[in-house]
């Protein structure tokens, strides 16, 4: 009985949080808060300051080699990210 109260309970607030708007920020906050973990310490360590805008990305890169690198995998960062908060948040890169 106490498995099934959870999962309404579970399921109420899923609801109350679509209702208020707060869906798409909390993924967004999610999806910047797993760059690190989805990408790993190395790159982390040359992150600068991220935001979303628009359904893009904005990652601050320290290392010019290393953006260029991300570029060519722009594509494929997204579907990682996305998959990792179990949600379409973002559907582009941009690297500055």
């Amino acid at each position: 009985m106490r498995h099934s109260n959870a999962e309404q309970l579970g399921s109420i607030i899923s609801q109350l949080i679509r209702q208020e708007g707060l869906e798409t920020p909390l993924n967004q906050y999610r999806l910047i808060e797993s760059w690190k973990e989805v990408m790993g310490e190395g790159i982390a360590r040359y992150t600068g300051n991220l935001f979303i805008k628009n359904q893009t990305l904005f990652v601050q890169i320290k290392s010019s080699v290393l953006k260029q690198d991300l570029s060519m995998s722009r594509g494929n960062l997204v579907k990682r990210l996305n998959e990792h908060v179990k949600a379409q948040v973002i559907t582009d890169i941009t690297f500055y």
